[in-house]
């Protein structure tokens, strides 16, 4: 039959795997490193996992798909536990899902399982909320430099959240910033990386190495260099030869952007010094 169901653009998708809590049915998984639909009967097309995919990968199309199975559905959602089975019911609910309701109740009667009532249902908040580690936050700083912190040093992160695949270019905290484009490994291996590096930037890490999905951090670069209009852009990195790509990549977003900033390279030792640092 011909119906609404989710599409999942792959070149798009990253596998940061935030889609999938926000699926009441289970019918997302993570692939090969690739948000999948598992199954068109477990997809009931009303798209609750929409809007909290950071790359837009996730649509609804309407296609010859098999017939949403709602009690197939629910022998997953059993087997995730009594407060899974009431999102999933307050879920049906809130979308005026009477049959699909109908038939997961079924079920459950079927299987002598507790049907959950409005009342409890109502105090459950929307499964498709969103994971609260990718809303972007910009935090208010302390900026008296004298002030007492009783010798405990303040963290200079100004903002949320700082992994590549999750920020918005779009971000406030982003426009017209000096930008720290840090390799993972670097605050580990800084003692001072707050004070002598992160102190008036705003953050962005990422690894050269094992993140996948290089081409995303290009395109976010060149938007944040255009439409952000950061003033400059500094790259810190380890010696190590996995971090070298990270230079390039920000040459070559400059090479595309429209607008021409600075680059600051800084490469750092194993054991936090210095190794270089130059305006390239």
């Amino acid at each position: 039959m011909k119906r609404k169901i989710i599409k999942i653009d792959e070149e798009k998708c990253n596998g940061c795997g935030l889609c999938i809590p926000n699926c009441p049915e289970g019918a997302i998984q993570i692939i090969d490193g690739k948000a999948r639909l598992v199954s068109d009967i477990m997809c009931d097309g009303l798209g609750a996992c929409l809007g909290h995919c950071p790359e837009d990968a996730i649509t609804v199309e309407e296609r010859e798909a098999e017939v949403y199975d709602e009690k197939k559905v629910m022998v997953n959602i059993v087997k995730a536990g009594p407060n899974t089975i009431k999102a999933h019911i307050k879920h049906l609910r809130d979308h005026n899902q009477d049959e699909y309701l109908e038939q997961a109740i079924e079920y459950l009667k079927e299987n002598n399982i507790e049907i959950p009532e409005e009342k409890e249902t109502a105090m459950i908040p929307p499964i498709h909320q969103g994971c609260p580690g990718s809303k972007a936050m910009a935090f208010q700083k302390d900026t008296d430099s004298e002030s007492d912190h009783g010798g405990k040093r303040p963290a200079e992160l100004s903002h949320w959240p700082i992994q590549m695949h999750l920020i918005s270019p779009n971000a406030p905290h982003y426009q017209g910033s000096d930008l720290l484009l840090a390799a993972d490994c670097t605050a580990f291996s800084l003692g001072d990386f707050h004070k002598d590096f992160l102190k008036g930037k705003t953050l962005i890490i990422a690894c050269p190495k094992l993140d996948d999905g290089k081409e995303i951090y290009l395109d976010k670069l060149v938007a944040l260099i255009d439409d952000a209009r950061i003033n400059t852009l500094t790259i810190l990195t380890m010696q190590v030869p996995c971090c070298s790509g990270f230079l390039h990549l920000a040459q070559q977003a400059v090479a595309q952007a429209e607008r021409k900033i600075p680059i600051k390279s800084i490469v750092i030792g194993l054991q936090g010094e210095i190794l270089k640092e130059e305006w390239v």
